[in-house]
């Protein structure tokens, strides 16, 4: 994900609200990668939960972040992803400036209520599990 200017604060390092929202970006497409538009999840689901720890600062000259993703755990209605953002060009074995993540949960967006993960979106899911 690429660092933009208004991402950074007044002590020169990426906010932590904007973290969030680099989160996010990276999420979305990663989350539908396999090119399955006809899932479910692409027609709905929300965030429950989100945490973030700040293990380190990042800067705009860490552009491009690194942003390694992996579903952790799969519910019934929802989903974990964990996170781990590191500067342009660390390796893996680089301990993460930012470790993060997200339990999503499968919305009815029509129904306004949480519904199951149907067995295409588990298999997807899977697909991710480290």
């Amino acid at each position: 994900m690429e660092v933009r200017w208004s991402d950074m604060d007044a002590f020169n390092h990426i906010n932590n609200a904007r973290m969030v929202t680099i989160l996010e970006e990276a999420r979305i497409p990663w989350l539908f990668s396999a090119g399955k538009p006809t899932l479910a999840l692409a027609k709905g689901c929300v965030v429950a939960d989100l945490r973030v720890r700040y293990r380190g600062q990042l800067h705009h000259d860490h552009s491009p972040l690194q942003i390694l993703m992996w579903v952790e755990k799969i519910r019934a209605v929802d989903f974990t992803i964990r996170y781990e953002v590191r500067p342009s060009g660390a390796s893996l074995i680089d301990r993460p400036a930012v470790v993060a993540s997200s339990q999503v949960a499968a919305m009815d967006l029509q129904a306004q209520r949480l519904r199951r993960l149907n067995p295409a979106e588990r298999e997807y899911l899977k697909s991710w599990m480290r």
